[in-house]
């Protein structure tokens, strides 16, 4: 447990308020034992080991003229069998005599290394990841529960009340393109920016269930949304920090499993509330599972943030020895970033990869039109069971158990299919080729259209209500399949934009989440259910041959491009 609260943001809060030692860190308990820890990773030039040398007898320091060493890490640094075997390991100098002294791991087994994080707590951190990425999500679906009330409280047309369920997706779209960038920063890391999100996201939802008018419920509806958005695109980084290639796809896939149960349980959930107490309360039980959820990552959610967890090692070590010449990669890199780079990396990057490189704007299309299928289908439930079946308003929610268990029973059989063929395949250096991702959306992509035409063609009365239930399932499975595969594919196919890719999916297939639900009632009472889910199984047949030419014909279109990775 204390290797889990060392740098959370409660051993933060506790080390800057209490100024205690609790849960230091190896170097602040002994501070020349880094010397010893390293392992020799990253050898230099013996010309740069000599230049090193000089430079302390010349000065007493490593690259700055100052004082005799005074402390115990200062008088490591006068000793040159210490400066030797620094300059051979862990700790490695740049090109220039006086320049700076590049913080890295200790070595290959450095426990503060999230890759080397012990399983427990990998699956601890990807749990809690999973457990705010649920809470997000859950707060589009768990209001639709209460929109007939919203409209008869606030006197306003059913279409107008779904306009919270809008806002907030359009909010959570948008949210990550200004906020998920932050993460990147090595100053700021992952954790607090999660927390951070958490805790407001938390307590707007206390105005958000008191709103006494219809406009401020809409806005509070659509900052809470835009609030808490970064998990939604950077939780995949997260679990990228702690998993190689190989085993990141299980993490991914369970990610995915919750990114999509959610929506799917919050009709369920709130239904019930909904029924009994009116709106208000499907926000209550938003506030009870976000403010749970910020308790457990205010206390166990450490970060994984490699480049900030180096940055704060390089910090820490600054302070120990007063040098200032001690820095980490990643703060040397963001020291070199101009305005104009920060600018374009955060709001001009995530818009050009999504319109200049065909893959991109393909797979991104494909995952907004089954997103914005997801949220307009969710419309038909209470015209199926709620007219057609005459289930009582409160039990139309246990409908949607279909879907989360489709969501959930494909899980098994993807995990073997990924040990057992896909595994294989993985080169040397635990690398596999983005279009062998394509194989579990080639197969998702046809349930999709096999779920509406079932349900729709099924949903009648002479037909047992169970039957549109077994074919919902079909969307859960097809839904967590391809969610997995495209994140795997534009992860694997632009590492180095792997986050502006995923900020501009989420935008993409919110704002397409966001815009049908509007019509969708509409559209299902028009037509009838029939014909309505038909529409939408045909236009996502338009899209299944995505996935198969990009199998196929995936790494020519990859090579051509100036962004994608051309070494695999």
């Amino acid at each position: 447990m204390a290797n889990i609260f060392h740098d959370t943001f409660f051993a933060y809060t506790l080390r800057a308020v209490a100024r205690t030692r609790t849960l230091a860190h190896p170097e602040e308990k002994n501070p020349s034992s880094w010397l010893d820890m390293v392992h020799a990773e990253k050898k230099q030039d013996v010309d740069v080991e000599v230049r090193a040398q000089d430079d302390v007898e010349a000065t007493g320091s490593i690259g700055s003229a100052g004082p005799k060493p005074d402390t115990p890490m200062q008088s490591a640094y006068s000793s040159h069998s210490h400066i030797r075997l620094a300059a051979a390991k862990g700790v490695k100098y740049a090109e220039k005599a006086n320049e700076v002294i590049v913080v890295d791991w200790y070595g290959p087994d450095d426990p503060a290394n999230p890759q080397n994080w012990s399983r427990g707590k990998k699956l601890w951190v990807l749990f809690l990841t999973c457990l705010w990425t649920f809470t997000m999500y859950i707060g589009s679906s768990i209001y639709t529960a209460g929109i007939q009330d919203v409209a008869k409280v606030f006197h306003v047309s059913q279409v107008a009340a779904t306009v919270g369920l809008t806002l907030f997706v359009l909010g959570y779209g948008i949210g990550p393109m200004f906020l998920s960038p932050l993460s990147e920063y090595p100053q700021v890391g992952r954790m607090p920016i999660y927390i951070l999100t958490c805790g407001l996201f938390t307590a707007l939802q206390v105005p958000a269930a008191l709103a006494t008018n219809y406009g401020a419920l809409m806005a509070l509806r659509f900052i809470t949304g835009f609030i808490g958005s970064p998990i939604l695109a950077t939780g995949g980084a997260t679990i990228a920090d702690m998993y190689p290639p190989k085993k990141r796809v299980y993490g991914i896939a369970i990610w995915g499993l919750f990114a999509w149960a959610a929506p799917v349980t919050g009709p369920l959930v709130g239904g019930f509330a909904a029924h009994a107490k009116g709106w208000r309360w499907t926000i209550w039980e938003l506030l009870w599972l976000s403010g749970f959820t910020l308790i457990l990552l205010f206390f166990f959610y450490p970060e994984t943030s490699s480049s900030n967890i180096l940055y704060r090692r390089a910090a820490r070590l600054r302070r120990i020895t007063r040098n200032t010449c001690i820095q980490a990669q990643s703060e040397i890199d963001a020291a070199h970033m101009t305005a104009r780079e920060v600018v374009t990396m955060m709001l001009v990057r995530p818009f050009t990869l999504n319109f200049t490189e065909p893959i991109v704007l393909l797979l991104n299309l494909y995952i907004a039109l089954i997103y914005a299928l997801l949220y307009c289908w969710f419309e038909s439930f209470p015209i199926v069971f709620g007219d057609i079946y005459h289930w009582p308003e409160q039990l139309v929610g246990l409908a949607f158990l279909g879907v989360l268990f489709g969501c959930i029973s494909v899980i098994p059989p993807y995990f073997a299919y990924l040990h057992y063929y896909q595994e294989p395949q993985y080169n040397d250096r635990g690398e596999l080729k983005p279009e062998e991702r394509m194989s579990g959306a080639i197969v998702g992509a046809f349930f999709i259209p096999i779920c509406l035409f079932w349900f729709g063609w099924s949903a009648r009365t002479s037909i047992s209500w169970i039957m549109p239930i077994v074919g919902s399932s079909f969307f859960g499975a097809g839904g967590v399949l391809l969610f997995n595969s495209v994140l795997n594919y534009l992860t694997d196919a632009y590492p180095l934009y792997a986050a502006s890719v995923l900020a501009g999916n989420d935008l993409i297939r919110s704002a397409f989440g966001a815009a049908f639900p509007l019509f969708a009632g509409a559209m299902y009472r028009n037509l009838g259910v029939g014909w309505a889910s038909s529409v939408l199984g045909f236009l996502s047949c338009v899209f299944v041959p995505i996935p198969i030419l990009l199998d196929r014909y995936g790494e020519r279109i990859r090579m051509a491009s100036k962004r994608a990775r051309h070494d695999i």
